[in-house]
């Protein structure tokens, strides 16, 4: 128990720490800061798999191209979560996106119901609400919806529909979509050396090496948190994990308004209140739901 609440709080801490290494290559444009990921977090996770021999499970996806589709949507989908995050991070929108991963859960639940035909309790419905009234105050208040965290909160969202019908663990998951992803990313790589554009190029053969090994290491910094967040969902009750979930959008919300200085007024903060209203509200029926369960299935609950 213990060892898996420290394996899913070491990768909502690292997400959260998140705005820090893609601020460290905020001088290199979002669309390569992207390819790299896929290309680097592929030869990560490829090592991995050499490593332990965990080869097996790629022969029957090859063979059918029905589940490589599959992937290949999913894959689409965590590449635009990517790219939108990348670019507001280094476009001084650290704060929108916290914003995506505080209401993410519940998008979560709401895609549950509309596409797992998932009934709602009562108090869930609550927290949809509350949250739709944070988004609604936020959006007048600003003029514009909040897209920069509706983007994030429902593609994850739907990533994480298709993963949860996905036969494959974390490591060897991120392995095929980042697969099938880099051959776009290498395409991308290439034109831009072709036209001199490269950063990675262009700061290797002017010895900028910090950099070149920025870029290297969005392979480990994209798959060890995921390793440790699918280590620690094995061994610790969902509702603990779904608490500690809101350390990583936490965690960057602090990092924009104290460190990188964004703009967070009162009127932010009464839309961002009742999205956290909402998230407590949901988090405390969750809990009273886990609580219940644990009565009933307690030995000589029955008699």
């Amino acid at each position: 128990m213990n060892r898996g609440v420290l394996y899913a709080l070491g990768a909502y801490l690292m997400w959260g720490a998140f705005p820090v290494y893609f601020k460290a290559v905020g001088a290199v444009g979002s669309l390569e800061v992207l390819a790299h990921r896929m290309l680097w977090s592929l030869v990560f996770v490829a090592a991995l798999l050499a490593l332990f021999g965990r080869w097996q499970w790629l022969r029957p996806f090859v063979q059918a191209p029905r589940r490589l589709a599959f992937f290949a949507l999913s894959a689409a989908l965590v590449s635009i979560n990517w790219l939108i995050y990348i670019w507001a991070v280094n476009s001084g929108h650290v704060v929108d996106a916290s914003l995506g991963y505080f209401i993410n859960p519940l998008v979560n639940v709401l895609i549950g119901a509309l596409f797992l035909h998932e009934r709602l309790r009562p108090t869930q419905w609550v927290a949809v609400a509350l949250a739709a009234l944070g988004v609604a105050w936020l959006t007048w208040q600003a003029g514009e919806l909040p897209w920069i965290g509706l983007v994030l909160a429902f593609s994850f969202a739907c990533y994480g529909l298709m993963r949860k019908r996905a036969s494959l663990g974390a490591l060897e998951g991120l392995a095929l979509e980042t697969a099938l992803l880099t051959p776009l990313a290498l395409l991308y790589l290439g034109w831009l050396a072709s036209q001199g554009d490269s950063a990675f190029i262009v700061s290797a053969s002017t010895g900028a090496l910090q950099t070149v090994l920025l870029l290297m290491l969005a392979g480990p910094v994209t798959a060890v948190p995921l390793l440790l967040f699918a280590a620690g969902a094995r061994r610790i009750p969902f509702t603990t994990l779904g608490l500690l979930q809101y350390v990583a959008p936490t965690l960057q919300l602090l990092l924009g308004v104290f460190l990188y200085r964004e703009p967070f007024d009162g009127a932010t903060l009464v839309g961002y209140a009742a999205i956290w209203l909402a998230l407590a509200v949901f988090s405390v029926d969750g809990l009273r739901q886990m609580w219940t369960q644990r009565a009933a299935s307690a030995p000589g609950a029955a008699r």
